[in-house]
């Protein structure tokens, strides 16, 4: 099973976060890679440059593999082996049609489990690399109410000036930063 946080953050939170992931040197690749993609360093710069859906590598731990969609709607398309390659998904959050700011997500396959076919349990480094990202969240977000959300401290003050946090999904309940 997949190790998953979710959050709320405004484009200044991920500002800041990606000012925090300069220092691990990790990759972007979009959730579906378009030919000729060439993979760059996320960093705050490169904010403009971030897909909606991000795999963000660790590439000195390990090769990145990259295989074609077999079926489906993105049939013939590349995209990231999740399980084999050393990878964290970034869903980010993002506005829906009535203004509001939709949860993302970052999540990890760190464990062997029968279900996603891997074999061995990720590197200790990649582990100590999601949990310091899950520290950073700890650290520099608020809790929410209901739990289990992350709250970026500029989302926080958004929403005390009206912005409402919605869960992803259909019909996601409301979110409110506590304290």
């Amino acid at each position: 099973m997949a190790h998953r946080l979710a959050c709320f953050l405004a484009p200044d939170d991920e500002r800041a976060f990606l000012r925090f992931l300069a220092q691990h040197r990790l990759e972007v690749y979009p959730r579906r890679i378009p030919p000729g993609w060439k993979p760059f360093l996320a960093s705050a710069e490169a904010l403009d440059q971030l897909p909606s859906e991000v795999y963000l590598a660790a590439p000195e731990l390990g090769p990145v593999l990259v295989d074609r969609v077999k079926r489906g709607p993105d049939k013939g398309a590349y995209r990231v082996d999740e399980v084999r390659s050393p990878v964290i998904f970034w869903e980010r959050s993002a506005l829906n049609e009535e203004g509001e700011l939709v949860a993302g997500q970052l999540w990890a396959e760190l464990e062997v489990t029968p279900q996603t076919g891997r074999r061995t349990a990720a590197p200790e480094h990649f582990r100590q690399l999601f949990h310091s990202l899950e520290g950073w969240l700890k650290k520099n977000c608020r809790r929410s109410d209901p739990v289990g959300f992350f709250v970026g401290p500029a989302a926080a003050r958004a929403c005390k000036e009206g912005l409402v946090l919605r869960q992803a999904g259909h019909r996601g309940d409301t979110v409110r930063p506590s304290r």
